[in-house]
């Protein structure tokens, strides 16, 4: 009997001990997905002030011009 409920308690803590890898994978797998998720943002808006920029540069160009 002893040998039996020895071998439970190590599937228990085996079990218990898994799913918290998991868990902590799976947190950290959605943290670089919102990571990413801000990166494409900032670009995004990097790209379009970028554009914006460029057009009002080619304006005032113009009218100096």
């Amino acid at each position: 009997m002893a040998k039996k409920k020895a071998k439970k308690a190590t599937r228990k803590v085996a079990k218990k001990t898994a799913k918290k890898a998991t868990r902590k994978v799976a947190k950290k797998a959605t943290r670089k997905k919102a990571a990413k998720k801000t990166a494409k943002k900032t670009t995004r808006k990097k790209v379009a002030k970028k554009a914006t920029r460029k057009k009002a540069a080619k304006k005032t160009a113009k009218k100096t011009t």
